[in-house]
């Protein structure tokens, strides 16, 4: 594979296109479906990779990339339930180099040189459950879900044995959060019994424990040895302790299972050395981890640290090193995705590999088929794939696998060198690769069944229109029947197909009330916000994030699209505008220009736009500071606070904080090293202060 500091930009593109799709699905199989179809070293490789492409295009990052997301939605088996205070996920790392970098990134933050104690402690590797007590008694049991919302699951939680009905010493409100595992001993009994009584047997300990514990029928989970560890926290009406490993204790004393690993450490020298000390002893453990927690053990360090989209900055996961297996290559298929790039997936003769059963895996582009990167330099020692070969399957971290190299001792005397096809699999258009770019993309267009079903889903998917009843199964069948092309048509179903010989209730599966129930959620969705239709329409390298910043910036759909309408490539005030957004770049800019300017994209959104009313953005209530309302860009080093706080710090004050020096800014704040947005502000005019007067300007505000 390329690595991510040769890729091009449109290399990038594709490639956080394909990573936000593989690591999508496989997020949905290992948090909803309790089913992982990859290991979790191959996912977190497949996280590591996105995470580090988005590093280098900051301005490519997807609104629905993975950096943002948290586990997946959950399912309907139970009832739903909102979390307090959400439940994240953690960032990974795997070199000791990447704990330093962890370490360093903290001290820069904080503009900490002092002591800096950090909490070590196993991953352990089960189904993460948060209990909310109430003056000292469990009242609600919740799965993590999607980190918003999980799963109801308080009569089966309370037949687990470590978790105690009633707590003393604890404050009024209380949420303990930790993991649900089943020891290996516990879950070769399970499967053992499971077989002779022809029951389902699971592939690991934790799809056992997961599948235990959304057991419809409590008695089922009761017989079943489930464990619990505490190592966390949600909503508490008073803390636990001033510091983590006090909390950690604090849990201890209140009945809780604590893991007896978690040390404190004074630096990364102690933190790896307990890293090996465990990796050491994973195998006499009697469960299952993969990886050791390292967390700011002073929780109001922690506070002023705070999370980003999806993790938080103070903690950070080593993960435990990749495993690999050896299987056949049965056959090598192409998909289409959304925006036309077609994906080869190696097709695998079942395989295990650290506990996940592999069927399918990553073969990233044609270029990585035939043993080279795009520059033509070998990888694999130039080894090529073929099918039938014997292959190396490759898990990073523990979820998308990958295959990474081939035995060509055991490649049969008929294998042919794979061609790629210049052909789309799905509507017969020609499939050209750009020079420069690491895939070919399909040219059919909104002729391409597999764009239009792909772009279909993106429309109806969660953070987007999230349309109860109409999901990715009902999308296909739809569109196959000719009852939907485009997302507007989802919005006549009930006028075309509500009434007469092909109504939606005579279709397999579906009966009146069903169909009454599916009309009645389009309906719900006209009103939609803003933000999650600009995310629907599906627009390349337009992700929830960025739909986010245009929504709050344009602030209503009249805005926006006159905007865009007015806007040229790299040119007029429109544009100005649009590439001045803080997190909108030029790559984007161009795409939502070009998606506007193009006659059918803009006759599709302008049919849809007809069927809805799209909903403002609501301004927050007005901060009174001295900045509030302003635009301010800072530019240069900044010596008493790190870029995030400031940036941060002047969000909270009600500051709108850009990218670049416009007409419209009103302040820059330069430290030492301000260049050309220094220059920009002079020549057009606008204030500039250094950080010693921005501090006395926000005072104590």
């Amino acid at each position: 594979m390329k690595a991510v500091q040769d890729l091009s930009e449109t290399e990038a593109r594709a490639e956080l296109e394909r990573l936000a799709k593989d690591i999508a699905s496989a997020n949905l199989a290992y948090h909803r479906d309790d089913a992982p179809e990859i290991s979790d070293a191959d996912y977190d490789a497949l996280r590591q990779r996105n995470l580090a492409i988005e590093a280098r295009f900051p301005a490519m990052k997807l609104e629905d990339s993975p950096t943002d997301a948290v586990g997946a939605a959950p399912g309907d088996a139970f009832t739903k339930t909102r979390h307090a205070v959400r439940m994240l996920s953690l960032e990974n790392a795997f070199e000791e180099e990447e704990i330093e970098d962890f370490a360093g990134r903290i001290r820069k933050f904080l503009g900490h040189s002092g002591e800096l104690l950090f909490t070590a402690e196993p991953k352990i590797d089960g189904l993460s459950l948060s209990l909310r007590y109430e003056d000292g008694q469990l009242v609600q049991a919740a799965t993590r879900g999607d980190g918003k919302t999980g799963e109801n699951v308080t009569a089966n939680a309370r037949t687990i044995t470590d978790i105690p009905e009633r707590i003393e010493g604890a404050p009024a409100v209380l949420e303990v959060r930790g993991e649900v595992y089943m020891t290996h001993a516990a879950f070769e009994a399970l499967n053992e019994r499971q077989a002779q009584t022809g029951g389902k047997t699971f592939a690991n300990p934790r799809n056992a424990a997961a599948g235990s514990l959304r057991q419809l029928d409590p008695a089922i989970t009761a017989s079943r040895p489930l464990r619990f560890f505490a190592y966390a926290w949600g909503e508490q009406s008073a803390p636990l302790a001033p510091t983590q490993m006090g909390s950690i204790e604090a849990l201890a004393a209140m009945g809780f299972s604590t893991n007896p690993l978690t040390v404190l450490c004074d630096g990364v020298s102690a933190m790896v050395a307990h890293y090996r000390q465990i990796e050491q002893g994973r195998a006499t453990l009697g469960y299952d981890i993969d990886g050791v927690v390292y967390k700011v053990n002073d929780l109001a360090l922690q506070r002023r640290l705070g999370f980003r989209a999806a993790t938080p900055r103070w903690a950070i996961a080593h993960k435990f090193p990749a495993q690999l297996a050896w299987t056949r290559l049965l056959g090598i298929d192409v998909q289409v995705g959304r925006t036309g790039a077609l994906s080869p997936v190696a097709r695998l003769q079942p395989v295990t590999v650290g506990g996940v059963v592999v069927r399918n895996a990553t073969l990233h582009n044609e270029d990585y088929i035939t043993g080279r990167d795009s520059r033509g330099e070998q990888i694999r020692g130039g080894k090529d794939i073929r099918i039938g070969d014997w292959v190396q399957v490759y898990r990073a971290g523990d979820v998308i696998p990958k295959v990474a190299d081939v035995d060509l001792a055991q490649r049969p005397a008929d294998a042919e060198p794979y061609r790629f096809p210049d052909r789309c699999p799905e509507c017969g258009s020609e499939a050209l690769r750009i020079e420069g770019d690491a895939v070919r993309r399909c040219t059919g267009g909104l002729i391409c069944p597999a764009q239009a079903v792909e772009r279909l889903k993106h429309f109806v998917s969660r953070n987007a229109f999230d349309i109860e009843g109409l999901g990715a199964k009902q999308v296909e069948a739809f569109y196959k029947d000719g009852w939907i092309a485009q997302p507007s048509d989802i919005f006549e179903l009930k006028a075309r197909y509500g009434e007469g010989m092909k109504q939606v209730k005579n279709r397999e599966g579906w009966g009146e009330k069903s169909a009454d129930k599916l009309f009645a959620a389009i309906d719900a969705k006209r009103r939609i916000e803003l933000n999650r239709l600009i995310f629907a329409l599906g627009i390349r390298h337009v992700g929830e994030t960025s739909a986010q910043l245009l929504a709050v910036h344009y602030q209503g759909w009249a805005q926006f699209e006159a905007a865009m309408t007015a806007s040229r490539l790299g040119e007029g005030a429109e544009w100005q505008e649009l590439t001045a957004i803080d997190g909108v770049g030029a790559v984007l800019a161009a795409s939502l220009v070009s998606t506007f300017d193009n006659p059918a994209e803009r006759a599709a959104i302008d049919t849809l736009v007809a069927h809805l009313d799209v909903q403002d953005v609501v301004r927050r209530a007005p901060v009174e500071s001295p900045v509030a309302g302003k635009i301010v860009v800072f530019t240069g080093t900044l010596e008493k606070m790190s870029r995030a706080e400031a940036k941060n710090r002047a969000e909270a004050l009600g500051a709108k904080v850009s990218g670049s020096v416009s007409a419209k800014t009103d302040l820059v704040v330069a430290g030492p090293g301000a260049g050309t947005k220094a220059k920009q502000a002079e020549a057009l005019g606008v204030r500039m202060i250094d950080e010693d007067a921005w501090i006395a300007l926000i005072g104590d505000a």
